[in-house]
């Protein structure tokens, strides 16, 4: 079945860049402290703040230097069964 509300991959990173942005303020850094803190080049930063793009690695480095790495160490570790299948098929690994 098709999900007409599914969200688009560019709609989701601009939400978490969104998210980033508010607690980036919510500490109180600027661009450039944050950028110099997670050692990203600010540019990086402007640019996933503007459109959500920016690597995986230099996301996780904005994450570990907000101090929120955890959220992504727990990425995708409880996600549930869709089906029966699915469960026996997770069984067998």
């Amino acid at each position: 079945m098709i999900n007409l509300f599914q969200k688009t991959s560019t709609e989701i990173n601009i939400d978490i860049a969104k998210r980033m942005v508010l607690l980036r303020k919510r500490k109180k850094l600027t661009q450039k402290e944050l950028s110099a803190k997670a050692d990203v080049s600010l540019g990086s930063l402007k640019r996933f703040e503007q459109s959500g793009e920016i690597s995986l690695q230099s996301f996780t480095k904005l994450a570990i230097a907000l101090e929120v790495e955890g959220e992504l160490e727990n990425l995708f570790s409880e996600v549930p069964f869709d089906s029966i299948e699915e469960v026996l098929n997770g069984q067998t690994k």
